[in-house]
């Protein structure tokens, strides 16, 4: 099903924005592989934050390694916070997996059911959790629920790769993203947009 889309996307894409269209057959066919290790998710995004790939790649692993790759909300707010740093996590990002873990066991959050909900009502249920922005919803709405239309506006690589391949002499803001989709006719695949446009610099989003 998420395949069909795909090509509708690329077809649609193609017919509708030259820039596009030139990396689409540069880079053919993407992916997307959607999967409910939501918590998992969450976790990565918030280690990942402001860390190049190789370092979150790090981080990440140790951090896995730790709880036998099983890290549960439980087992998170038992652990030390100096056992977190010595991991690699910052003191900010210690405060933020133990706030996503405390309002999951408290459910002032729910993970259950999340990918029933609309693009607007998860950006809603996610930001209650300190650390979690725009930033980071949006790349769980694209890579982890696979969610076809999200444009991660505020994304430094989108906005790199959208002056880098539209001739802009400066790093567009977010609205000047946004109004290039809009122009370009992105609607209502702006995540497959936005996937191409990371390959163009031959990156993907740090998630």
């Amino acid at each position: 099903m998420l395949n069909n889309e795909i090509t509708k996307a690329i077809e649609h894409l193609s017919k509708n924005d030259n820039v596009l269209s030139r990396l689409i057959k540069n880079y053919g066919t993407c992916k997307i592989e959607p999967h409910k290790k939501y918590f998992f998710a969450l976790l990565r995004a918030i280690i990942g934050q402001q860390l190049s790939m190789y370092a979150a790649a790090s981080i990440e692993k140790k951090f896995m390694s730790y709880y036998n790759n099983k890290p549960a909300p439980e087992l998170i707010l038992q652990t030390s916070d100096e056992n977190l740093r010595a991991i690699g996590l910052s003191n900010a990002k210690v405060k933020y997996i133990k706030d996503l873990s405390e309002k999951i066991i408290n459910k002032k959050i729910t993970l259950r059911g999340i990918s029933t909900m609309n693009d607007e009502e998860i950006i809603n249920e996610l930001t209650k959790v300190k650390g979690i922005g725009i930033w980071s919803v949006h790349m769980f709405l694209i890579f982890t629920l696979g969610r076809m239309n999200v444009l991660p506006y505020t994304d430094f690589g989108i906005r790199k790769a959208v002056m880098l391949n539209y001739g802009l002499k400066n790093l567009p803001d977010s609205n000047k993203v946004i109004n290039i989709a809009r122009k370009n006719n992105w609607n209502p695949y702006c995540s497959i947009a936005s996937i191409y446009l990371w390959k163009s610099l031959n990156n993907q989003p740090n998630i």
